[in-house]
């Protein structure tokens, strides 16, 4: 501690000084030790002291929370002397929520290749979060912020290892299903539904189906996050109507979650990429919502003023080693001890990153460059390590740590109830859930399927007037195949027009399968399920122009094995699409990968040289067997010319299949098409398990089971 105090003490500021003329720098950039400040007590009070005042409210506003003080002080405001709005007639009163208390004992993550110089993202954290109350992790950037939000969870990936112990009620258990809630940094919604439609099928899913009272939670959840002026509005938008804003999007992924009206709720940086008002709007709203009594865990980067008086505690990390945990006031408290207070006209959240990040030493670095120029650059050479040493060492010594301690022990000297996880929806309610869902979102997204039908049908206006009036002459033959080749190759190709969509849909599930929301199984059934219908409508439009502008065999039965035949090649493909819009997850990467796989199936379909022709190692086995294009042209062929032959002058006549030998070679046998349509089939399916097990794999390998581990220097003591 000598060391460090001595190391700290050669640095001198101005920071105090009020009257820097505007052209130096600005004193937050300079944070130097006093050694008068030791036993300074500051609080926000120390801060310029602004008056409540009354506003008048305006008639129309578009916030959904209305705030009757103007600018409280911070005292204030963490006291919990925010006036609530008044109540409507007709507004849902939300009901209390018993919280859980939480614990976390030592908490070390280790996981490779997350940090450059060391496995430990976490090292050694302590805290506590208490029912009713908000509870903060901050820190700059790869601080290991999210790291700890997810340990305290139990939703690391499995390549992490987590050491330490993580209480619930003072029990050793992991949180179950239904009894927490997590809301990732980024948002996972579907633009074309409303935010109660969103929140009811997000009910439908996570509930039971016999629960009765889902619409009520999901008017319960709307009014607790403030989204009552927002509940019928698309979420993303359309033509005539602006999409939600960032604020409110985040506020309904939180409405998402509280449908099951968690003890607990982990947010993941709630204010990710908002202005200051929405961010205080939301900071409002959480604050409402821990007065219900839910236990509020978050992880934040920044704060303004305002929003950080609404903390409760605040656990502060720097490189994974904890700071600080304790009462947001006790934190100014402690950099002002350990000779870095907070100045006055300065945001404590912005003093404590200033201190701690390392990545303003470049900045320090930049100044002393200017040192010739402006003098008093040159007192900005705080070291950030030296800080972090300080403050680090401070705690270890403070009672703010004793207070700590002597709180766990407390929480975990005898055991509370346990959380009974809710029972899920079942497998089938799942299945019909998404289907039902899909079939609305594919009817609202122009660029699902109604592009795509829009564009088919032009393209088949275009081949049909180009290849009509053909004939059923011998020398019809070659133009026949090629008609039927472009019939199918092209309309392929017009499908990735839905790709963007899939991508979408398969971000969702990932989201809401980690959430445990639904089950990959079940996405996949209602997947497709959802898409035939609109596959089919397609297929039989596309082949209605398609069959008789070029004059195909006049026969009803041929005509709808025509249709089905396509049907299943279009099944066939958009299983294709959804693994390659799984396995990029970017529309550019995707559509590009199946361009060039939909080119490469085409070139070995057989058209541009026969199959018996290609080159074996390849192009024959594999690929011409794994495009199918083979099996979809091959098998419409075989409906057209099969048990039929041509006349060869006016006494010899040459079956079809002859005929096409030079073109298109085919099957004698009547049962060929069929055949062929079974192959369509069975890629349908094979697709669609691939889909399955990919997505099943990529689930599991972002979201396991925390295992706590034992370290090893524990297991050479006890030996």
């Amino acid at each position: 501690m000598e060391e460090i105090h001595a190391s700290s003490d050669h640095y001198r500021s101005s920071s105090s000084s009020a009257s820097s003329p505007p052209s130096r720098v600005p004193s937050s950039f300079i944070y130097v030790r006093k050694p008068a400040s030791f036993r300074q007590p500051i609080s926000f009070e120390d801060s310029p002291e602004w008056d409540d005042a009354e506003i008048d409210q305006p008639e129309e506003t578009t916030d959904s929370i209305n705030i009757v003080t103007a600018s409280p002080s911070l005292s204030k405001m963490n006291s919990g002397s925010i006036q609530s709005p008044p109540l409507q007639d007709n507004a849902i009163v939300p009901r209390k929520v018993a919280g859980a208390s939480l614990v976390w004992k030592d908490l070390t993550v280790t996981e490779k290749g997350k940090r450059k110089y060391s496995e430990q993202v976490v090292k050694s954290s302590t805290g506590y979060a208490l029912p009713g109350t908000l509870t903060v992790i901050m820190g700059p950037a790869k601080s290991g912020k999210s790291t700890l939000l997810r340990a305290i969870a139990g939703r690391l990936p499995r390549s992490a290892k987590v050491y330490g112990e993580v209480l619930v009620n003072g029990r050793k258990t992991r949180l179950q299903y239904g009894t927490y809630g997590y809301v990732e940094r980024e948002d996972a919604l579907i633009g074309s539904l409303t935010v109660r439609e969103m929140l009811y099928y997000s009910a439908l899913l996570q509930l039971p189906a016999f629960f009765s009272q889902k619409r009520n939670l999901v008017e319960e959840a709307i009014s607790a996050m403030s989204l009552g002026d927002y509940a019928d509005k698309l979420i993303g938008g359309h033509c005539y109507m602006k999409r939600l804003a960032k604020g409110e999007r985040r506020r309904v992924s939180i409405a998402r979650e509280l449908v099951m009206r968690p003890h607990v709720l982990f947010i993941d940086e709630p204010l990710y990429h908002l202005d200051s008002v929405s961010a205080l709007l939301m900071m409002v709203t959480l604050k409402k919502l821990a007065s219900s009594g839910c236990t509020i865990l978050f992880s934040m980067y920044q704060s303004s003023t305002e929003v950080f008086g609404l903390f409760d505690r605040i656990c502060l990390l720097s490189n994974g080693n904890t700071l600080f945990f304790g009462e947001t006031l006790a934190c100014l408290q402690h950099f002002s001890n350990a000779g870095f207070p907070c100045p006055i006209m300065q945001s404590p959240s912005d003093h404590f990153l200033r201190a701690i990040n390392t990545d303003f030493d470049r900045i320090i670095a930049m100044c002393k460059t200017w040192q010739d120029d402006h003098g008093e650059f040159s007192s900005v050479n705080m070291d950030t390590a030296v800080a972090i040493r300080t403050l680090e060492a401070t705690y270890k010594t403070s009672n703010d740590a004793a207070a700590v301690e002597t709180m766990i022990l407390k929480l975990t000297e005898k055991e509370g109830p346990p959380l009974k996880s809710n029972s899920q929806a079942s497998s089938f309610t799942q299945i019909a859930v998404l289907t039902w869902r899909s079939l609305l979102v594919m009817s609202r997204e122009w660029n699902y399927f109604w592009l795509r039908l829009l564009l088919c049908l032009l393209l088949m206006i275009c081949i049909g007037t180009i290849f009509s009036r053909l004939g059923h002459s011998l020398s019809s033959i070659s133009v026949r195949v090629a008609a039927v080749f472009v019939f199918v190759s092209f309309t392929s190709l017009v499908s990735i027009a839905g790709v963007p969509a899939q991508i979408n849909e398969v971000k969702i599930h990932i989201y809401e399968q980690s959430c445990e929301h639904s089950a990959t199984g079940a996405f996949v059934i209602a997947n497709l399920l959802s898409s035939i219908p609109f596959l089919f409508l397609i297929s039989v439009s596309s082949s209605l122009i398609f069959y008789f502008l070029v004059g195909m065999r006049n026969e009803f039965g041929l005509f709808m094995y025509f249709v089905l035949n396509f049907f299943m090649a279009l099944l066939v493909n958009e299983g294709l699409m959804m693994v390659i819009a799984y396995i990029w997850l970017e529309p550019l990467k995707a559509i590009l990968t199946l361009l060039c796989a939909q080119v490469v199936m085409m070139l070995v379909a057989g058209y541009f040289r026969l199959r018996s022709e290609l080159h074996e190692p390849v192009w024959k086995y594999p690929l011409s067997y794994v495009a199918f294009h083979t099996y979809s042209v091959q098998g419409l062929l075989e409906n057209e010319y099969s048990g039929t032959s041509f006349a060869v002058g006016q006494v010899r006549t040459i079956p079809s299949v002859q005929a096409l030998r030079g073109s298109y070679p085919i099957s004698s046998s009547l049962n060929a098409k069929w055949e062929n349509l079974l192959f369509l089939f069975l890629m349908a399916v094979a697709y669609r398990i691939i889909l399955f097990i990919l997505l099943g794999l990529r689930v599991r390998g972002r979201i396991a089971a925390c295992k706590f581990h034992i370290p090893h220097s524990i297991i050479k003591k006890a030996r």
